[in-house]
C-alpha cells in the first residue's frame, strides 16, 4: 500500500459541527502529521489545516466526510511524495 502526503484545508462557518470534525480527525489520527487551527473571530469562522501522510482513499474519505458537513468547505492539495507503506518508519 502506498501513502501520500497532502494538505487538507478546512473552513468552518458552522460551529455546530466542530465535534463531528474533531471525531473524523481523531479517527484518522495515526496518519496526521500536524494540525493548525485559526479562529477568525472577526468573521465568525475557523480555518483548519491538516498535514497528512496516508493512503489515497483515507485522504479522500476524510476530506469528503468533512466537506459534506453543513457550513464546512474542505479542499485537498496533494504532493507528489508517494511512499510504499513498507518504507515508512
Amino acid at each position: 500500500m502506498e501513502t501520500r502526503v497532502a494538505l487538507i484545508s478546512i473552513i468552518v462557518e458552522n460551529n455546530d459541527v466542530i465535534d463531528d470534525i474533531n471525531r473524523f480527525l481523531h479517527e484518522a489520527g495515526k496518519y496526521i502529521i500536524g494540525r493548525m487551527g485559526i479562529p477568525y473571530r472577526e468573521k465568525g469562522i475557523n480555518i483548519i489545516s491538516i498535514a497528512i501522510d496516508a493512503p489515497q482513499d483515507v485522504i479522500s474519505s476524510l476530506s469528503g466526510k468533512i466537506g459534506h458537513l453543513s457550513g464546512v468547505s474542505a479542499k485537498t492539495a496533494y504532493s507528489n511524495v508517494i511512499t510504499k507503506a513498507e518504507d515508512r518508519k
